[in-house]
């Protein structure tokens, strides 16, 4: 069996961050397996601009962020193979990849690194009542259609979600000439960021109706028209707001699920909330020797923040390979979100193995105005962020330092209070 240093699954914006880092902390055996027939992931289709503005200090679209990156690795000489799909990973770090030139292939790793990004939640995930008739697409499957195979998917929209994907696709499809009718979002508040509401819906007088989802898509062969409602508190929908849209295109903006399937089969652990692996200060999962980082991890609202968390997994890989494996572990400290932090990441720190700054992230549970982050050590506070506005849209975070770290602190708890 043939043997890597350190293989990468995926080749997108994580992937090749990570494997950049790797190489730049001594690992020269590196492995990329990337599914797609190019390197950079999903920023291959995302056109537009608003990428790099931490990372490069510039905007950028997203097949420019994701060039810079790419550019990098083959510069650096660094292994990558494309249309290969990983298919298991055992427990053990096996790996198991298929591609047309070498078959059914398995090799060991010294370490591994999950970058696999996130995929949309479909029709089937939303119980909506109709045909499985034509004209119904994801968000995602809709923008690669149209900005790489070059095909207008519709030409009167109804979308319903309000993420951002869906937001970009809004524009993107006016933009075109296709008649967008009505953002229709299920929440009382949008799931994307703020900019992209502004510069995607009110820039072109795109309607946004929170509160209502799509209770019925008509038309037996193509979609017709779709009927939305109003949903109460209980996010039933309400009888008597029915309203009609006619159209021939429903676009499904409702959520992403970290691509987590070759995770289960390693046996690493996860949340219950994020869908992602748990992790601990270095992005270690549960099984040693497996990092977890980017969209695959937990979904983030900023690519800059995936090639950031990425490089940290990089480096920490790379220090699990040249300790041949083994790492001392300490104490355990458990990171807790509650009372409106819905999760943090990592989930654990153990003080010995952590840098003298970690950054922890984490999405809020609802819209906060006025709010404070109050962070508590074994129940007693130690810090307070007063925040303007918290919305679940956009990604918080925290730095926690070292030196900050009593002796015997075994929980922090990261709060949103008045």
């Amino acid at each position: 069996m043939d043997r890597h240093d350190l293989i990468i699954i995926g080749g997108g914006p994580a992937g090749l961050a990570a494997a950049l880092a790797a190489r730049e902390n001594g690992i020269e055996d590196i492995l990329i397996l990337e599914r797609d027939v190019r390197l950079g992931g999903i920023l291959n289709q995302c056109i537009h601009n608003g990428f790099g503005l931490h990372t490069f200090k510039e905007e950028l679209t997203g097949p420019e962020y994701a060039e810079r990156y790419a550019k990098r690795v083959i510069e650096a000489g660094i292994p990558y193979k494309l249309n290969t799909i990983c298919a298991d990973i055992s427990p053990d770090r096996e790996v198991t990849y298929v591609n047309a030139e070498e078959g059914c292939v398995t090799v060991k790793a010294g370490a591994v690194i999950l970058a696999m990004g996130c995929r949309e939640r479909p029709r089937g995930a939303l119980g909506l009542p109709g045909f499985r008739q034509a004209g119904v697409y994801t968000a995602g499957t809709a923008q690669r259609l149209m900005n790489i195979e070059g095909y207008l998917v519709g030409k009167e929209v109804v979308i319903l979600g309000s993420g951002d994907i869906g937001l970009i696709m809004a524009r993107r499809m006016t933009l075109e000439g296709a008649k967008v009718k009505v953002v229709a979002e299920l929440m009382p508040y949008s799931g994307g960021l703020k900019r992209n509401i502004v510069q995607c819906l009110d820039d072109f007088n795109i309607p946004l109706r929170l509160s209502h989802t799509v209770t019925r898509v008509h038309g037996k062969e193509r979609v017709e028209g779709v009927t939305i409602s109003e949903v109460g508190p209980d996010r039933r929908p309400i009888p008597g707001t029915e309203e009609f849209y006619s159209c021939d295109t429903l676009l499904l903006s409702c959520g992403l699920l970290p691509e987590n399937e070759l995770s289960k089969s390693a046996g690493v652990r996860l949340s219950r909330i994020t869908g992602g692996a748990e992790v601990n200060e270095s992005l270690e999962t549960s099984v040693p020797g497996v990092f977890s980082c980017g969209n695959v991890l937990h979904v983030h609202d900023l690519v800059d923040y995936v090639s950031e968390e990425a490089s940290r997994a990089g480096k920490n890989a790379a220090a699990f390979i040249k300790a041949g494996g083994v790492r001392e572990r300490g104490r355990v400290i458990t990171l807790k979100g509650e009372g409106g932090v819905r999760y943090t990441v990592p989930q654990t720190i153990d003080p010995a193995n952590m840098e003298d700054k970690l950054t922890v992230r984490f999405r809020v549970g609802d819209v906060y105005k006025g709010k404070s982050l109050a962070v508590y050590y074994n129940g007693v506070e130690v810090r307070r962020v007063r925040k303007r506005v918290m919305a679940p849209g956009e990604m918080e975070e925290l730095v926690i330092m070292k030196s900050s770290l009593p002796e015997n602190t075994d929980e922090i708890i990261i709060r949103v209070e008045d």
